[in-house]
């Protein structure tokens, strides 16, 4: 009697286990060793509206490419010595937490840092590094109009271009669709190879004669007739102008602070985790 019970309870045991035991309905695609890739898993590779013959040839490269990293990592593991799979272990736990801290680190610095660079500040660090600053190429601060040969009111337009008064850039600005090309805004600083770029007139064997402060010229070419009015220039080994750096200088002095702040905010953490009892140092 003892006997059937015990075997009526190893037979419940068994149901019990088939009937608990999650039944997986999932389709296979392919299989190594103990691996299984399904369809699902490569469901979101082929784009849609590929066609049949394209998404064939798209899932096919991805099993191929899924099992030879399997097979390798098999092999690997197989034929690499203890040793060198614990310094690997140890590489992936290190890339892991840098991975994790670098992120959170970039989160507390992007919450606390303050990114507002004033002119002040930005003319002290150019002070202060002023031989940073010197030029590779020669600079520009100009204003030109591109005009089809003989146009009306040329006069008008080159008397107007010369002042430029408001008013006159009003006047440039409302017949701007007669120009060919133009660039009105004369505080802005450009290379001289920009220049050479835009205005196909201006050529290095005519860079002396553009190279000059306070400088009109009226140059034309087969096709165009040029107004250009130099208003500055810095030449090459010349010392940048601030405004002309600036935004580096504000991106440097950015970058500077948020090293700061990392190394703040990693004595902080060091510092709290001590304070309530998390972080210990036994002697």
């Amino acid at each position: 009697m003892k006997r059937t019970f015990l075997l009526l309870g190893i037979c419940c045991c068994f149901v019990s286990c088939d009937f608990f035991k999650k039944k997986d309905d999932r389709q296979p695609i392919a299989r190594v060793n103990d691996a299984y890739l399904y369809k699902e898993d490569v469901a979101d590779l082929v784009p849609e509206g590929a066609s049949k013959q394209d998404s064939l040839v798209i899932v096919n490269a991805y099993i191929n490419r899924w099992a030879r990293q399997l097979l390798l990592m098999d092999g690997a593991l197989l034929n690499l010595s203890e040793k060198k799979q614990e310094d690997f272990s140890k590489l992936i736990e290190q890339y892991k937490n840098d991975l994790y801290t670098k992120a959170y680190l970039e989160a507390l610095v992007k919450k606390n840092i303050d990114t507002v660079v004033n002119i002040d500040e930005a003319k002290v660090f150019y002070d202060a590094n002023k031989e940073s600053f010197k030029l590779n190429d020669d600079l520009l601060q100009l204003r030109y109009i591109s005009l089809p040969l003989n146009p009306i009111d040329l006069d008008t337009i080159t008397n107007r271009f010369r002042r430029f008064e408001a008013k006159d850039k009003r006047y440039l600005d409302s017949i701007s669709l007669q120009f060919r090309s133009y660039s009105l805004n004369d505080s802005l600083w450009v290379k001289f190879s920009q220049v050479v770029e835009k205005v196909p007139v201006v050529t290095q064997e005519s860079k002396g004669q553009l190279l000059k402060k306070s400088n009109f010229l009226q140059l034309k070419d087969s096709l165009n007739l040029y107004l250009m009015q130099v208003n500055d220039i810095r030449l090459q080994n010349d010392y940048a102008p601030l405004e002309y750096v600036n935004k580096s200088i504000k991106q440097i002095v950015i970058n500077k602070r948020k090293l700061e702040l990392i190394k703040q905010l990693e004595n902080d953490i060091s510092k709290d985790a001590i304070k309530n009892n998390k972080f210990q140092i036994y002697n």
